[in-house]
């Protein structure tokens, strides 16, 4: 019986990863397509591709910082969280977001959260625990214990600059509430806000 063959492009999705990882782990030796062109186009066995989905399949990793003058930041917990599977053998694909830990709409968490659901690793790795979410994590890790996920946090303490990543996430639920409640007695609860909000950055 022929091999049922599928474009790299497939083959990612059916992995539940990206290209660029499938890339990444042929250039390592961790997976190899079963048919290369002379023009470079990849295709993969769709029955390897289920072996290794059911079997060995990636540790996801999740890296998050909260604003764009971070991205330094961004880059280097991808590193670490790299470089730390690798040093443990594990086959992995880094998610990356930024934004606020108290948003839970981000489009990294959010496929993070579709990975989870569809159990389609078996590992999730961060360098804090509040990379995943400000508040709310716990419930994200009871979702990987009932699916058998195991959560592997490299640093256990706070991270540096915990106090002013706290101080926008106060911030931005100032804006929020201010924002909604404008409407009705806007001038008592405008300089309610605004002392709030100065309290939250003189800490």
């Amino acid at each position: 019986m022929d091999k049922r063959l599928v474009k790299i492009g497939e083959a990612a999705r059916l992995l539940g990863t990206s290209v660029v990882n499938m890339r990444r782990w042929e250039a390592s030796g961790e997976l190899l397509p079963a048919r290369k062109t002379k023009g470079g186009t990849r295709y993969y066995d769709v029955a390897e591709l289920l072996n290794q989905k059911n079997g060995d399949t990636p540790t996801v990793c999740y890296a998050r910082v909260s604003s764009h003058d971070q991205k330094a930041d961004l880059e280097r917990q991808q590193i670490m969280l790299e470089s730390y599977c690798a040093a443990k053998g594990w086959r992995s694909t880094c998610i990356k977001d930024l934004g606020s830990g108290i948003n839970d709409k981000k489009k990294g968490l959010q496929q993070l959260l579709e990975i989870i659901l569809q159990k389609q690793t078996k590992r999730l790795v961060l360098t804090h625990k509040d990379r995943l979410l400000r508040f709310g994590s716990e419930l994200v890790f009871a979702m990987c214990a009932l699916q058998g996920i195991e959560i592997v946090i490299i640093h256990q303490g706070d991270q540096p600059l915990f106090e002013e990543e706290l101080t926008k996430d106060v911030l931005e639920i100032i804006t929020v509430f201010s924002a909604r409640l404008y409407g009705s007695r806007s001038h008592e609860n405008k300089k309610l806000m605004e002392k709030l909000a100065e309290a939250a950055t003189s800490c």
